[in-house]
This record gives C-alpha cells, sequence and structure tokens, in this order.
C-alpha cells in the first residue's frame, strides 16, 4: 500500500472492512458496491491526507459517520506516541459502530456524540469526507480553525461550485489538491476562515 502500512496495519484495514461489512447491513454507512472497491474508494482515499500535514498529532473528523478518514487514519497512526483522533458524530447509532471499532482495534481515538459546533475541542487538523457542503462544513469547522486548526477536506468534482457558494457567507484562505485516489476528487486545504467576503 502506497502509505507505508505495516502488516499490523493492513491486519487493522481488512478488520475495518469486516465491521464495515456487517454493520452496513444494520444502517446505511457506505454504498455497498463501494465495499468492493475498499482499498482505493476508502482506504487510500482517507490515508492520502496525512502525508499534507506530517507533524499534525491531533485531528477532529467532522461527520464521522462510517469512520472516514478518522478510523482509517488511527489505524496509519496507532502506534504513533501523542497521535489522537476525535470522532465526532451527532447520529448515536453510528457512534455505537465507531465505538465498537475503536475498542476492537485498539485504538487511540475518542468518540464525541454530539454536533461539531457544539465542542470546544483544540486540536491541529480538522477533517471531513462527504459530511456537508462547503458552506455549512466551514460552519460546522470555524470554532476549530479558531482555536489553530487547519481543515483538509475531502470533496468530489463539484468542489469549485461549493467554494464558489461559500464565498457568499465565508471569507477564507483554501488550497484546491488533486486527489490521488479520485482523478474526479479534490483535497481542499483551509487556513483563514471568517465570516462574509
Amino acid at each position: 500500500m502506497a502509505t507505508g502500512a505495516d502488516e499490523s496495519m493492513i491486519r487493522d484495514l481488512q478488520q475495518y472492512r469486516s465491521y464495515l461489512e456487517d454493520w452496513n447491513q444494520k444502517m446505511n454507512l457506505v454504498g455497498p458496491s463501494t465495499l468492493e472497491i475498499f482499498w482505493s474508494r476508502h482506504a487510500w482515499d482517507s490515508a492520502q491526507i496525512l502525508p499534507l500535514e506530517p507533524d499534525a498529532l491531533t485531528w477532529a473528523d467532522l461527520g464521522a459517520g462510517a469512520g472516514l478518514p478518522g478510523i482509517v487514519l488511527a489505524i496509519l497512526q496507532k502506534n504513533r506516541p501523542g497521535f489522537h483522533m476525535h470522532l465526532v458524530e451527532s447520529m448515536a447509532k453510528r457512534c455505537r459502530f465507531l465505538t465498537e471499532v475503536v475498542n476492537g482495534l485498539g485504538l487511540p481515538a475518542t468518540i464525541h456524540n454530539s454536533r461539531a459546533e457544539d465542542l470546544s475541542l483544540t486540536v491541529d487538523i480538522v477533517t471531513a469526507r462527504a459530511c456537508a457542503p462547503m458552506t455549512r462544513l466551514l460552519g460546522y469547522a470555524q470554532p476549530y480553525l479558531k482555536r489553530g486548526a487547519t481543515a483538509l477536506f475531502l470533496k468530489g468534482q463539484d468542489v469549485a461550485v461549493e467554494m464558489e457558494e461559500a464565498t457568499k457567507s465565508w471569507s477564507f484562505e483554501a488550497e484546491i489538491l488533486p486527489s490521488f485516489s479520485d482523478a474526479r476528487g479534490r483535497i481542499v486545504r483551509v487556513r483563514k476562515l471568517g465570516r462574509g467576503r
């Protein structure tokens, strides 16, 4: 795997995939067809943001849902001293899923059954994938950026439209980076964020 994952990490990722398959029968965590391409669609897509902020130790994954990218990142950084992932999810049943995975794999992560904007966490990086359109996502992320975090959002092919729409409500400094897992995908890095133009 291009992330430098060792055998134990690959085993954990395979186990995580099994959790997804089991729980996906009870609730809609990911599109069932995407489990067939788990490694490229989910694992590698999530893992690719780690090298963008190699020194970051504390992360918050907003709208963590199925644990993407948060669980994948926690697996890959499991043995790194000081690393911690905050998985922020407002739906209790998804938190039950996340709790089972975190406990089962012994991951350095805390699950918060809460709305992202209601927490007062200080982290290095705030991230999200398939969480909300950019305008709403910036609202969720604002408290974290205000406390010094950088945002890394995994976005799809409509990112330019979302960014343009977001400028009506927010003023921000953003960099759009290519996705290595999907030619249509983009990674948006946001450093400064304020209200209005």
